[in-house]
């Protein structure tokens, strides 16, 4: 038991210094040697617990992923209502790619080198994830307190918002705290921005029959 907890402290501290070396140099041919001398270790020992630069990137990238989802279900504890865990999950979501913008650099070297993947590892993440959170919004719906709407439709659109948002973050820099962004997203997307008055002219004319097009 011993040597395995070993070998997985091993590996865990390989993929922080990994992580920390895409994320500045990128995935340049010197990363596996500044690697190496890093973690004071022959460059076999890497390759015991990764074959190739490939899979430590892609491991590297498949762990920032996990650790969101750890970060999100730690501050999801304790909590029930549906709504305030949806709204809890944006937050710390937003939270995490704010603290931790080197990690949003893996995303996107990811995306730009590895074109022969079919999905990137972020939304192989969602595909896995994403059940449980159309769960939460047909609970909703069923207590009224959603639109009757698609839950496909739902997470797809705040899923590309936040996904949007992190990137826009990273290659804009953030304007304000996360705190404050999470909570205008929350705002908007919950909110929305017409008024009770405007929404019931728009849905007035909306096509009959159409099962999302009544109003709140």
């Amino acid at each position: 038991m011993r040597d395995e907890e070993a070998l997985v402290a091993r590996r865990e501290e390989i993929l922080d210094a990994a992580t920390d070396l895409f994320a500045e140099h990128g995935y340049s041919d010197g990363v596996t040697q500044a690697l190496a001398e890093r973690l004071q270790v022959g460059k076999g020992t890497l390759y015991r617990h990764f074959p190739s630069k490939r899979a430590l990137f892609l491991a590297a990238v498949d762990r920032v992923m996990r650790r969101m989802r750890r970060r999100v279900d730690e501050e999801l504890a304790g909590i029930d209502d549906p709504l305030d865990r949806v709204m809890q999950a944006i937050r710390s979501f937003l939270a995490f790619f704010a603290e931790h913008p080197e990690l949003v650099e893996l995303l996107i070297q990811e995306r730009a080198l590895f074109k022969d993947r079919k999905k990137p590892t972020y939304f192989e993440h969602r595909e896995k994830n994403v059940a449980r959170w159309r769960e939460q919004y047909e609970i909703l719906i069923a207590q009224g307190r959603v639109r009757d709407i698609s839950v496909e439709r739902i997470t797809d659109v705040i899923g590309d918002l936040l996904y949007g948002t992190i990137f826009t973050n990273y290659f804009t820099g953030r304007r304000k705290s996360a705190e404050m962004q999470a909570e205008d997203v929350l705002d908007v997307f919950f909110g929305g921005i017409l008024t009770d008055s405007e929404r019931r002219r728009r849905y007035r004319d909306a096509r009959p029959g159409r099962r999302d097009a009544s109003p709140a």
